[in-house]
């Protein structure tokens, strides 16, 4: 199973670390480029505008993703050094940059040919909080070209690789990519075979393609309509977590809790169960997550978020980039008895939020008057579910084997993320959420619920919740 969780949970073991970063000429080069028409994504945009709101935090406020592996021989530094450059130049989102400031963001672009990433030893670390320091202090923010980093830790017969790249420039598929690209350009390299070529996919080209969809949309355009009317039957705004998360700071750093859910065979009695509601698995969670609402809080009604690949051209399936947006999952729970009477609706839900999921809310946002009774705020946050079927992943049948991680570091959150990752022989769920006490006994109360819904329907074939109907309220 793959390691998940914050930074601070990654157990790196002692070994000679090699760090490379970006030359001194290479970012030279780079700063030097020209502005580039194509305008930063949707997402990209407002994380670089928060970034650049809440600079003077005091840490490191944008979210660093760290993908790590093992590889069991000894290290070769010559082929590690091709292999890393060669991915970085594969991939154009590691060829922009962006400026960001109170007029907005501006993306200038270099040359592939420009970028030079070069090793730099620092010695034996024995200290695992020492390493994971050293990473993240390696490894810029969003404001710099640079916000990526890559190094070994060896240790004689074997080594550990890692990348440290912002959001930036990745999401969960590009971290699968990261994992098996990097693993098979250094194979390659070893063996003398290695031929970097440009990634056929481009995140550039589906930027552009992004922002000359969304400037052809109006407040008359049936998908922008969908999307303010579900935000206005919510009360105007996104869904908050349905349980208390106690006084929040300006800065709550965020805290990670992972748990068991499903061996193989439960997790397979489930998909089952789902299939003969009229559901798939992801269906059959957001019913689950409905009745745990209703249950422990009262909604009659159920509007979840969901992140969406953005991904529709064949290449882009291997291009590293953030490709993501979001699907709005809206269904009633009263009248229905039973997870059985709720899977389909739920998956019905599903199925009509991701023909939404190619507008971006943040592009809703700008187009709605004030008048119009949508209460979202620049900088806005909202509880997520994301169920991820690490199953179908490019490297999936041997990421366990390599003691593979996914971290984040620990940030700020004022919302719940929930993660279900199913694995050939588990599943499991992972939660981030502020770091209070309240929250955390909210997260506790939440998760038991769900959990139990789940298993049910796992063990049982089914799940009742007729009785909580009475006394609810809305």
């Amino acid at each position: 199973m793959v390691s998940f969780g914050l930074i601070g949970d990654w157990k790196p073991q002692p070994g000679l670390v090699t760090t490379w970063t970006a030359t001194p000429e290479s970012r030279a080069r780079v700063h030097a480029a020209p502005p580039h028409s194509t305008p930063a994504s949707h997402i990209q945009e407002e994380y670089l505008k928060s970034a650049y709101r809440n600079r003077d935090s005091g840490f490191r406020f944008s979210r660093l993703c760290l993908v790590t592996f093992d590889i069991f021989e000894p290290l070769d530094p010559a082929s590690m050094d091709r292999a890393i450059n060669g991915f970085v130049r594969r991939h154009d989102t590691f060829s922009t940059w962006f400026v960001t400031d109170d007029t907005g963001v501006v993306r200038h672009q270099a040359s592939a040919d420009d970028i030079e990433l070069a090793p730099t030893e620092h010695g034996r670390f024995d200290d695992e909080e020492a390493l994971r320091v050293h990473v993240q202090n390696t490894t810029p923010g969003p404001t710099s070209w640079d916000c990526f980093s890559f190094g070994v830790i060896d240790r004689g017969e074997e080594f550990t690789v890692y990348a440290a790249v912002d959001h930036l420039d990745t999401d969960g598929i590009s971290q699968a990519l990261t994992f098996f690209e990097l693993r098979s350009l250094y194979t390659d390299a070893v063996a003398g075979t290695l031929d970097v070529r440009p990634c056929l996919g481009s995140y550039l080209e589906y930027c552009a393609r992004e922002r000359t969809a969304s400037a052809e949309l109006s407040l008359d355009s049936p998908d922008v309509r969908q999307w303010v009317d579900l935000v206005k039957a919510n009360g105007g705004d996104l869904p908050s977590f349905a349980l208390p998360l106690g006084a929040l700071e300006r800065y709550t750093r965020s805290e990670v809790s992972t748990h068991p859910l499903f061996d193989r065979a439960e997790g397979e009695a489930f998909d089952e169960a789902c299939a003969r509601f009229g559901a798939k698995f992801i269906g059959g969670i957001f019913a689950a997550a409905a009745i745990t609402e209703y249950e422990l809080a009262g909604h009659h009604t159920y509007l979840g978020l969901t992140p969406k690949s953005t991904r529709s051209m064949p290449a882009e399936f291997g291009a590293i980039g953030w490709f993501s947006s979001l699907i709005p999952v809206q269904f009633p729970v009263s009248g229905t008895q039973t997870f059985s009477h709720l899977a389909g609706v739920a998956q019905r839900a599903f199925d009509a939020g991701k023909a939404l999921s190619d507008v971006s809310y943040h592009r809703v946002l700008e187009l709605v008057t004030p008048d119009m009774g949508i209460r979202t705020q620049p900088g806005w946050s909202a509880p997520m579910i994301s169920y991820v079927d690490v199953r179908t992943l490019p490297g999936a049948d041997i990421v366990s084997s390599v003691n593979g991680g996914l971290f984040g570091n620990q940030g700020s959150s004022d919302e719940v993320y929930l993660w279900i990752n199913r694995f050939e022989d588990e599943t499991g769920t992972t939660f981030m959420y502020p770091g209070t006490d309240v929250a955390r006994d909210s997260v506790s109360r939440y998760n038991a619920k769900i959990s139990e819904i789940l298993q049910s329907v796992a063990t049982t074939g089914d799940y009742s919740f007729a009785q909580a109907m009475t006394g609810k309220t809305a």
